[in-house]
């Protein structure tokens, strides 16, 4: 929209969107945080990141100085094709192993990593640290024979002191070999820094915006006023059906976030309570709530394979009986909200649960993956459970779980499926940010989009900083695409944490959300252009309006223009706008 002033102004506005990848570096001074991960098995492993860190001789070039066997393990060094690892055989016990002690301080975060192959067959394999106050996981991964697979994990301590590195498998038939070992510390400043530059680089762009005369001359002291409209980073929140009647509720909720997720009202218990008999009216009203006030929405869910969360009348049904049962709920809750929702959460913690498989067959997942994109075919198909993120010790979702069962499902469906990654978030304990990070970069290896699900932290000591914490390294990390937080007030009561009281005024976590989301836009931001008739910014991907006003123009006259900062991955390519505006 464009509003003229007096007659005799004429003002030109050149926008000029500079959409380059440019960021500029944060204050800490900080070793650069290695996102890479690999999913593949190679021949030879890669060098160790970070040179090793504080790791001694970490990829075995001075024999085994700084190495020693664990438990009753005999080790030794060995060379093939000019690569060097620490071997581990003779091994009786779990943890027998190669070994190296070390000294971890409280107040550091420790990123992991390290190459792993075993001397036959296949077996998981992982990394501990044993230390004063305990045993602590850095990570796992199925290792395998003949080829180099990368652990990556990661690790906070309750104190500082010594510790001993040291690799474990149940498995006690084969040699642990170890490469490329690494384990760097950082501040907390240097984290903090990670996460800046990342979402300098992957959520905002340089944007320059000019002002110039009508014969091209610069205008010096241009006042820009901008507003964003929109961001391109979508945070949403669960709903429930008391949002279609509460104005309180739905203002709180309309003006937070951009996209929903109903808790309970989708899910076949609710929609099918008696065989045969289907309700839908509570999702129908929310989704309309949605549809006018520009929600986008997740459909959860279709299926869940957990066998408590089925209807009552289910688990009773003959295989025959269920198969026809499911069908019918997959064909009618699919075509009734085909092309209204952004992605759907398919079968429901399906990494942890087998309630359909063990009575319908082991691909019973990847066919309602199948059926669903035929159904309706534009939303992203989402494999969603928890603990990948909250708990190290859960060997049902560990990333490359995740992985292999997205590749079970492209490849019964002829990999034409839009798949993602759900991670649900529920936090039981205070959260291990090394681990998060180091998980995601893992999943992340798999292209395809990641968003945290259900967001939330059980009641705790410093519960509302915990979350902030997750909410801060989520958004920050270049692999996730969206977060949904499951913290909304209900008169039921909340899952396990609330943001709101039953007023939506904030609770301590509802107003660390609200800090983030002000710390994630831009509101109120207001520039001067220089003598060049520049302002120049980093903004956020999005919408924006700016207001131009100059003594050249009357009281009364401004200028405003509306433009977007897109989030592609395109560097070095400037879009120019260029507005007239004349009597």
């Amino acid at each position: 929209m464009v509003k003229v002033g007096e007659k005799n102004s004429l003002l030109v506005l050149l926008l000029l969107v500079l959409c380059s990848l440019l960021y500029a570096g944060f204050a800490a001074e900080a070793l650069n945080y290695d996102y890479t991960a690999s999913l593949e098995c190679l021949e030879k492993p890669h060098k160790a990141q970070y040179g090793g860190g504080i790791v001694l001789n970490p990829e075995l070039d001075d024999g085994l100085e700084g190495w020693s066997a664990f438990g009753e393990a005999k080790i030794e060094e060995r060379v093939s094709g000019g690569n060097n690892f620490i071997v581990a055989h003779s091994r009786n016990q779990p943890y027998d192993s190669s070994s190296q002690k070390l000294h971890l301080q409280k107040d550091k975060l420790y990123t992991f990593s390290a190459w792993i192959q075993v001397s036959s067959g296949n077996a998981p394999v992982a990394a501990v640290l044993e230390t004063n106050a305990g045993l602590k996981y850095a990570g796992a991964v199925v290792a395998e024979s003949g080829c180099w697979s990368m652990l990556k994990g990661g690790l906070t301590v309750d104190a500082s002191g010594p510790a001993q590195l040291y690799f474990e498998s149940k498995n006690t038939s084969v040699e642990i070999w170890v490469d490329s070992i690494s384990l760097q510390p950082f501040t907390q400043e240097q984290w903090k820094s990670h996460q800046h530059q990342s979402v300098e680089k992957t959520r905002k762009r340089n944007v320059r915006l000019q002002a110039i005369d009508a014969k091209g001359n610069p205008i010096t002291g241009a006042t820009m006023a901008l507003k964003q409209n929109k961001a391109n980073f979508p945070i949403g929140a669960v709903i429930n059906e008391f949002v279609i009647n509460n104005t309180v509720y739905q203002n709180w909720f309309t003006k937070r976030f951009t996209v929903a997720t109903f808790g309970n009202q989708l899910k076949w218990y609710s929609n099918e309570k008696s065989p045969g008999k289907e309700n839908y009216s509570f999702p129908d009203a929310m989704l309309q709530f949605c549809k006018k006030n520009g929600i986008n929405v997740r459909g959860h869910n279709i299926l869940w394979d957990d066998p408590v969360m089925q209807p009552k009348w289910v688990p009773s049904l003959s295989p025959t009986q269920l198969r026809s049962a499911a069908d019918r709920r997959i064909n009618s809750v699919v075509n009734r909200y085909r092309g209204q929702f952004i992605a759907w959460d398919v079968v429901n913690e399906n990494l942890h649960f087998t309630f359909f498989e063990d009575r319908l067959g082991a691909n019973y997942s990847a066919a309602v993956f199948q059926k669903t994109h035929q159904l309706d075919p534009e939303p992203v198909l989402f494999l969603n459970d928890y603990n990948t993120l909250e708990r190290i010790d859960d060997a049902s979702v560990k990333p490359r779980r995740y992985l292999e069962k997205l590749k079970e499902i492209r490849s019964f469906s002829g990999g034409k499926l839009s798949l993602g990654i759900g991670l649900e978030g529920h936090f039981e304990a205070a959260p291990n940010l090394p681990y998060v990070r180091a998980a995601i970069d893992t999943l992340a290896e798999a292209k395809v989009p990641v968003w945290i699900t259900e967001l939330d932290v059980s009641t705790m000591p410093d519960q509302a900083r915990h979350f902030g914490e997750i909410l801060e390294e989520a958004h920050a990390h270049p692999a996730v695409n969206g977060i949904v937080t499951f913290g909304t007030w209900s008169p039921r009561g909340c899952y396990r944490m609330c943001l709101t009281d039953g007023n939506f005024k904030n609770l301590p976590p509802g107003d660390v959300l609200d800090k983030l989301l002000k710390q994630w836009s831009h509101e109120g931001l207001v520039g001067v252009t220089n003598a060049d008739g520049f302002f120049d910014s980093s903004l956020f991907h999005g919408d924006y309006q700016v207001r131009v006003t100059h003594p050249t123009l009357m009281t009364k006259s401004s200028l405003i223009h509306s433009f977007k900062v897109p989030s592609t991955d395109t560097s070095q390519e400037a879009a120019v706008l260029l507005v007239k505006v004349s009597a």
